[in-house]
């Protein structure tokens, strides 16, 4: 494998730690990096003979892409294991129902495979983790109520799973969490009661996309530290407490697609980099202000959110570093050349169904811009020749003229336009 190599001083091998001192032993094995050469990585199952690193205390294997089989029994006959960090391959199969023997383990990481079915009781006898991170993978079913006792745990990462049920209303056991991430579940209900206690220690909260419905609770706002809260693509109602004025650190608020309604709080958040508000019963009016002064606003999403404004008395947004912009399905009128000239860093910008009103032609796009939705507006004149370096374009249904550059998008693109010509559309007629 890689340098290992029969007759040399392992402790000098790639990816081996070994103790200090005459008596060297193997520590850690680790891989971290992902080669540039597809070919060079980790394949195969792990060998039954680790179980033989009798000193090994961590094991990393982050991006080793290829590894299979199942859940590597050799962990149990570790005595001083600790950490386990087994991430971004194809492990697949239940986890063991006796995972609880691994007792010692101050991390379990399993993120990024496929492992499949319940989260076993048992692992309610991991109570010396610190992290527990099994997101990204198949796993169905509730949360046991055994994970109650992992009270000195500090990161709980769940997410991308099949997970289903209430969220277990126990939280208040947890004196040390900092993160939970429950996103991309099945969990229904609403938010437990004993959230509560997560004040003020809980930094990341993220329960988007599942089934959870009710209001937003008030206790939240006692979450002084929270820098991340994304509860989008739900099924929560009702207005966002007044209180949430106190939550002055979040840098990454996601509020999409539920059912939100107005009055909207004024916020007094002072580094926003990522917000968005779509697609709820928001009347904003006006783009809050908070967020375009922010001068790291990276990201700015408030389609369908009842704005009325015209785009030019937007000069700009924070310092110009914003990757995706999104103001779809708004009232939004006149020209977003100051949001888009000369913007080095835009990646995507969406604005169709609004009443944006210019001269196409004035648009300067940046070489970082990969997607353009202006589409079912009232944009004018020609399409322009730096459109072709798009990956993802949409001018459809404005009142464009001319003839279409060469470029890969299909006839959808530019459909609605009268009098817009060439392939992917019908030959323009010759004069």
């Amino acid at each position: 494998m890689l340098n290992w190599e029969p007759g040399t001083d392992c402790c000098h091998w790639r990816g081996i730690t070994c103790g200090e001192g005459s008596n060297k032993r193997v520590t850690s094995i680790g891989f971290f990096s992902v080669p540039e050469d597809s070919d060079k990585y980790l394949s195969g199952t792990f060998s039954p003979l680790l179980s033989k690193v009798q000193n090994l205390e961590s094991i990393y294997f982050q991006e080793p892409r290829n590894l299979t089989g199942p859940f590597p029994k050799f962990l149990f006959n570790l005595p001083k294991l600790s950490q386990v960090h087994i991430e971004n391959s194809k492990l697949s199969g239940p986890l063991p129902i006796n995972i609880g023997r691994l007792s010692h383990l101050k991390v379990l990481s399993l993120m990024g495979n496929r492992f499949s079915g319940p989260i076993p009781s048992s692992i309610s006898n991991l109570t010396n983790l610190d992290e527990l991170r099994l997101g990204n993978n198949l796993l169905s079913g509730p949360i046991p109520n055994g994970l109650r006792q992992l009270k000195v745990v500090y990161n709980v990462i769940l997410e991308k799973n099949q997970l289903s049920g209430e969220i277990p209303n126990f939280w208040d056991s947890f004196s040390k969490l900092q993160y939970l991430l429950l996103s991309n579940n099945k969990f229904t209900g609403g938010i437990p009661t004993s959230f509560a206690s997560l004040a003020p220690r809980i930094m990341y909260l993220e329960l988007g996309n599942n089934q959870l419905s009710g209001k937003i609770p008030d206790f939240i706002s006692n979450f002084k530290s929270l820098q991340t809260l994304d509860l989008s693509s739900n099924g929560f109602s009702g207005v966002l407490p007044k209180s949430f004025k106190s939550l002055t650190k979040i840098t990454n608020l996601n509020l999409a697609r539920n059912k939100l309604v107005d009055p909207f709080p004024d916020l007094a958040i002072e580094r926003i980099s990522y917000l968005d508000l779509s697609y709820n019963k928001f009347k904003l009016g006006d783009i809050p202000k908070w967020a375009t002064s922010s001068e790291v606003l990276r990201s700015l999403k408030l389609a369908g959110c009842g704005i009325k404004m015209r785009l030019d008395d937007l000069k700009s947004l924070g310092n110009d570093i914003y990757n995706f912009v999104d103001f779809s399905d708004n009232e939004i009128s006149g020209s977003p050349v100051n949001l888009v000239n000369n913007k080095g860093s835009l990646v995507g910008f969406w604005a169709s169904r609004n009443q944006l009103k210019f001269n196409l032609s004035d648009l300067e796009l940046p070489r970082s811009l990969k997607y353009l939705d202006l589409s079912k507006n009232q944009v004018f004149g020609s399409v322009p020749q730096s459109v072709v370096g798009l990956d993802k374009l949409n001018l459809s249904y404005n009142r464009l003229c001319g003839k279409i550059p060469a470029s890969k998008f299909p006839a959808a693109a530019f459909e609605g336009n009268a009098c817009l010509c060439g392939s992917p559309l019908p030959a323009c007629r010759r004069q």
